[in-house]
């Protein structure tokens, strides 16, 4: 298969590694390996950059612009969850440093699709660097340059800061604490992300997996 510039992808992921984490700390490894190996799974070119944050290391650059083939699964030893939430700070120095990142690479290797990923289960209470406003407008221009962002937390409650940083409701999604949530929240983006490295759906909208989500939940309370 003769692959184009348009078939590739890149995934940053900003990965909330905080204390709150620690109840689903096996679920989040569990997820990530699963999204992970789905997406090793296409045939299209992808590369991977995964940002680990917390207060004591507010940008831990686990992979950066890796092929997704050789990204290892996270482990236990890699993923150990510990302090407070600087969000805006993880997000902020995500954007910039993808699109540093893009605009040094040439235009016949630069990926047509950008997925940027927000994994998160608590509310922004650490961040020194950058301030909601100011990630909301970098987020703004990012989108209109064709970026895909998503906000997925392990919360329900801490989703409106999704909002707040302006990623708006069919590109959100927030799920109850707990091993289904998890599996649920992973699997969402993940489907979605397939569909759209295949060219079978427009961006990485939620809204449909929400909707399926939600009838099931309904049909779970009535049985």
């Amino acid at each position: 298969m003769v692959t184009t510039q348009g078939d590739r992808t890149h995934f940053s992921v900003i990965l909330d590694r905080t204390g709150s984490m620690q109840s689903i700390r096996q679920d989040t490894i569990g997820g990530f390996n699963r999204f992970l190996g789905e997406q090793q799974a296409q045939p299209s070119p992808a590369t991977l950059t995964l940002v680990q944050f917390d207060s004591q290391d507010p940008y831990e650059v686990l992979q950066a612009f890796t092929p997704i083939g050789m990204v290892p699964q996270l482990t236990e030893a890699t993923y150990v969850p510990r302090a407070s939430t600087p969000l805006f700070d993880a997000i902020g120095r995500g954007i910039n440093d993808l699109a540093s990142r893009l605009q040094a690479m040439s235009e016949d290797q630069r990926p047509q699709k950008v997925v940027f990923v927000i994994v998160t289960d608590g509310q922004e209470n650490a961040s020194r660097e950058f301030k909601g406003d100011q990630v909301r407008r970098m987020i703004d221009e990012r989108r209109k340059a064709g970026w895909n962002f998503v906000f997925l937390s392990a919360d329900e409650q801490a989703i409106k800061d999704g909002g707040s940083v302006g990623i708006d409701a069919d590109h959100s999604l927030g799920v109850a604490k707990h091993a289904r949530g998890s599996r649920q929240m992973w699997s969402a983006v993940s489907d979605r992300a397939v569909l759209y490295r295949r060219a079978a759906a427009a961006d990485m909208s939620l809204r449909e997996i929400k909707q399926a989500i939600e009838r099931q939940a309904g049909e779970g309370d009535q049985t």
